[in-house]
C-alpha cells in the first residue's frame, strides 16, 4: 500500500474509527520512539549530550526543574 492509498483510507474512517486509529497511532508512534531512544542510548549516541549536561549542571549554569 501506497501513502497515498494510506491517505485515503484513513480520510474515509467514520468519526469513531478515526477516534480508535488516532489512539493506535499514538501508541505505535511512542512505542517506536521508545524504541529508537533505547538504541540510542545503547549504542552511546547520547553519552556526550549527558556529559555536557552533567557539566552545566556541575558549573551551576543550569536550573531546578
Amino acid at each position: 500500500m501506497t501513502l497515498q492509498e494510506l491517505e485515503n483510507q484513513v480520510a474515509k474512517l467514520s468519526p469513531e474509527e478515526l477516534s480508535a486509529f488516532r489512539e493506535w497511532w499514538l501508541r505505535f508512534d511512542g512505542d517506536r520512539w521508545d524504541e529508537q531512544i533505547d538504541r540510542d542510548v545503547s549504542s552511546g549516541k547520547l553519552d556526550a549530550l549527558g556529559r555536557d549536561a552533567i557539566k552545566e549542571l556541575r558549573s551551576g549554569r543550569s536550573n531546578p526543574l
